[in-house]
C-alpha cells in the first residue's frame, strides 16, 4: 500500500468515517430460517445505500454455505466458528439461539473492524429492517454531533408502550465509529456475557435494556437521532404514518413458505400500512424463498405448529396487551 492510500486510511479511521472507496460498512445475524429476510436486507442497501459492505454473522453451517455460493460482492459471510471467542463460547450453552444472537450484538462491530482495517465506522442492522430511502441522514445526524454512536428511539405507540419492560432504544439500526466507541463495546459486551436472556428481570431486557443507561453513562460517546418518524416499526404503528418511515423493522413478521400463511405477531396493524407497506415486503421474501428453491435449497417455515393454548394466547394478545399497558399505565400515575 502507498504511503498516500495509507494516510487515506488512517484519516478514515481516526474520523470515524468510512475510508475513501470503500462505503459504509453493516453488518447483521441471522440463521437459516432468516435467509429471505437477510436477502431482502440487502436488496434494499442495493437500492438505497450506495457503496456498501454488508457483513453477515452466519449462525450455522448451512447459512454460511449458501450466502457464500451466491457469490455477491457486496456481501461478506462470517462464520460462527470463525468469531467466536473463548467467553462466548462459554456462555453459549445456557442461552437459546435467540439469545445467543443478542449476546453476540455486542461484539460483531469489533469482528469487522479486526477483518477491515480500513473500516471507520461500523453499523449494526437487524436482518429483519429495509430501507425505503437513503440512510445518509442517519450518517449525517452522527456526523453532526460529533459523537461516536448513534442509537435510535422505539419511540412507542401510547397504548402498546413497553419501554419500561423492553427499552426506550430499539437495537435495530445502531452505529459504533471504531474510535470513539471503544468503552461502550466494552461495557455493552461483558454485560451481555453475564446476562442475556429474553426475560425482563431486575431492569434487563436481553441486550437491549442495557442501552437505556448509555446517554447518561457515556454521554460524551453516545448520540440520539432526533427524528423518531424514520425509524419505524409495528410498535408505533399509530403513531406515525408510514410514508414519514425511512427504515422500516418487520418485527415479529413470520411466513409459511410452504404455504400461503402469514403472521403479524401480536400486533394489529392499520390496513393502509399492510397494503403499502408490508405486502410488497411480503411479496419480495416470498420471491427469495422461490430463489432458494431453484437453487436446489428448501427454505424452512417461520410458522411453528402451535398448541391450542399458543394460538388462543396469540389470538387474544393484540386485545389484551393494549389493556395490560393502559392499566401498568394508570397503576404508576398512583
Amino acid at each position: 500500500m502507498s504511503s498516500e492510500s495509507s494516510g487515506l486510511v488512517e484519516a478514515g479511521e481516526q474520523s470515524g468515517l468510512p475510508s475513501r472507496g470503500s462505503g459504509e460498512a453493516y453488518v447483521t445475524i441471522f440463521d437459516f430460517g432468516f435467509i429471505p429476510q437477510g436477502l431482502a436486507l440487502h436488496d434494499s442497501l442495493l437500492e438505497h445505500a450506495g457503496d456498501f459492505t454488508l457483513w453477515v454473522v452466519a449462525m450455522d453451517e448451512p447459512t454460511t454455505l449458501f450466502l457464500n455460493s451466491l457469490g455477491l460482492p457486496s456481501l461478506r459471510v462470517l462464520s460462527l466458528d470463525d468469531v467466536e471467542t473463548a467467553d462466548l463460547v462459554e456462555v453459549k450453552s445456557t442461552r437459546s439461539r435467540r439469545e445467543y444472537c443478542w449476546t453476540l450484538t455486542p461484539f460483531v462491530f469489533d469482528f469487522v473492524f479486526e477483518r477491515a482495517p480500513e473500516v471507520g465506522r461500523v453499523t449494526y442492522v437487524d436482518a429483519d429492517v429495509f430501507l425505503r430511502t437513503d440512510p445518509g441522514f442517519f450518517f449525517r445526524s452522527l456526523e453532526a454531533s460529533g459523537k461516536s454512536v448513534q442509537i435510535t428511539e422505539h419511540a412507542f405507540s401510547a397504548d402498546i408502550d413497553s419501554s419500561a419492560e423492553h427499552g426506550k432504544f430499539c437495537v435495530q439500526f445502531l452505529t459504533m465509529n471504531r474510535y470513539g466507541s471503544e468503552a461502550v463495546r466494552s461495557d455493552w459486551q461483558g454485560k451481555c456475557l453475564e446476562w442475556c436472556f429474553g426475560r425482563v428481570e431486575e431492569g434487563k431486557f436481553g441486550d437491549q435494556k442495557y442501552l437505556d443507561e448509555w446517554p447518561r453513562v457515556f454521554s460524551e460517546s453516545v448520540h440520539i437521532f432526533g427524528d423518531r418518524g424514520r425509524f419505524l416499526g409495528p410498535w408505533n404503528a399509530s403513531r406515525f404514518p408510514f410514508s414519514e418511515g425511512a427504515v422500516y423493522h418487520f418485527h415479529q413478521l413470520r411466513l409459511d413458505f410452504q404455504g400461503t400463511e402469514v403472521s403479524f405477531g401480536n400486533y394489529t396493524l392499520p390496513s393502509p400500512l399492510v397494503k403499502n407497506v408490508y405486502s410488497p415486503y411480503i411479496a419480495l421474501l416470498r420471491e427469495k424463498a422461490k430463489m432458494m428453491v431453484s437453487l436446489g435449497v428448501e427454505p424452512s417455515s417461520q410458522i411453528s405448529v402451535k398448541t391450542k393454548r399458543q394460538k388462543l394466547v396469540s389470538g387474544i394478545s393484540p386485545v389484551t396487551d393494549p389493556i395490560y399497558a393502559r392499566l401498568r399505565a394508570l397503576i404508576s400515575r398512583h
